[in-house]
């Protein structure tokens, strides 16, 4: 198993330009059935991930 370790010492890297993320932005991606956000470096703006759809039920 692996452990799971909270870390407030420590600031995640970007993958794309390996500064510190100190802002992650987002959007909302409009959808017929859904909402779902696209995260970027606040730094080069690249995208970091997007995230699950939920259906409209959810929220």
């Amino acid at each position: 198993m692996i452990e799971c370790t909270k870390r407030d010492d420590l600031r995640p890297m970007c993958p794309h330009c390996s500064t510190e993320l100190r802002n992650v932005w987002y959007q909302p991606l409009s959808g017929i059935m859904g909402r779902r956000f696209i995260y970027f470096c606040g730094t080069c703006r690249k995208v970091l991930g997007i995230s699950h759809r939920k259906g409209f039920w959810m929220g």
